[in-house]
């Protein structure tokens, strides 16, 4: 069987499932496991969030919005050469990887039409039923019947360790600065999951651009800024204009050095790691009931006596690796 995965999450459960040999294109954007940067590029972004600032890739985003230009460069000729026999594509975010009617379109008149999977996981619950579909339709159902399970098991632990916890801080995530985008879809469900309390959006809802006046409100005492496509060299870069905006300094999480940069792996690809992102969450929601969780260059934690003698242009550099 030949598979083309044109996201990350898709490449990544399909070498999780054992399929990584029969995966023969990707994205650009398909970097897990390092096995995946042998395969051939079938779509590029074209957009490259490593050189721009996030006004910039906003500005970009409203340019291909205007013209109804794709984001993303599929190579047409190619598939059509190599006829793949399924193909992995999303029709969740415009901006996160190719849609599928940009996929549909590229297969539309071959003669004998690839199997177009369209993935779109709203919860955590969702991407273990995504697992599950591709299984069933790259001859690994058993494989993804294992798989599934040991994420449920791992799932399972976090949820029971936390029953009976009366104590649930408030929390917040971001995955935008400038704009400001909350994590939609499955982030409120893992801030949930992990033992937060976050009741403006709930589980499975969509991105949403919040004013900064909201989250102020909601005066977080955890807050979480895993910004999307990022790492935590990019999210340093970005957090100054957060800092600058007013009432930075009131927000409880501020007060109390509760801020921390992710990398956003492990919450922006709906894949196998998103449980790795629930075991992060976890251990920072509730450090007296996880340790061990956070991998060495995960986390970055505000250091806020730094903070306090700093302006926010230079906040980026008052947050340390956590721990410590």
């Amino acid at each position: 069987m030949k598979i083309c995965s044109l996201l990350p999450s898709g490449t990544e459960i399909l070498f999780a499932l054992g399929l990584g040999e029969q995966i023969v294109g990707v994205s650009d954007l398909c970097n897990y496991p390092p096995e995946a940067g042998s395969k051939h590029v079938v779509s590029r972004s074209k957009i490259d969030v490593d050189v721009l600032t996030s006004d910039q890739v906003e500005e970009m985003i409203q340019q291909l919005l205007s013209t109804g230009e794709s984001p993303y460069d599929l190579d047409n000729d190619w598939i059509l050469n190599n006829p793949p026999d399924v193909v992995l594509t999303q029709d969740l975010c415009f901006f996160c990887e190719v849609d599928a009617g940009q996929v549909q379109e590229a297969v539309e008149g071959m003669a004998e039409p690839p199997n177009v999977l369209v993935l779109q996981p709203g919860t955590v619950q969702q991407i273990f039923d995504t697992i599950a579909q591709i299984g069933d339709a790259c001859g690994a159902a058993d494989a993804s019947v294992n798989l599934v399970q040991g994420l449920r098991n791992r799932v399972e632990f976090i949820t029971q360790r936390l029953r009976g916890i009366k104590y649930r801080p408030k929390v917040f995530s971001l995955e935008g600065i400038n704009p400001i985008v909350i994590g939609g879809h499955w982030i409120p469900d893992l801030l949930q999951l992990a033992g937060g309390r976050q009741e403006m959006f709930p589980p499975g809802s969509p991105a949403v651009r919040p004013n900064w006046e909201e989250i102020c409100g909601w005066a977080p005492e955890k807050l979480y800024i895993d910004l999307c496509s990022s790492d935590l060299t990019r999210n340093r870069r970005e957090i100054p204009w957060l800092a600058g905006q007013p009432g930075w300094e009131d927000i409880p999480a501020v007060q109390n050095g509760e801020v921390y940069l992710l990398d956003h792996v492990y919450f922006s690809n709906p894949g196998p790691r998103i449980v790795d992102g629930l075991e992060i969450l976890a251990q920072l929601t509730h450090p007296e009931q996880f340790s061990g969780y956070i991998r060495p260059n995960t986390v970055l934690k505000l250091d806020v006596d730094a903070a306090h003698a700093c302006s926010p242009g230079d906040i980026g550099a008052c947050f340390r690796p956590f721990p410590a």
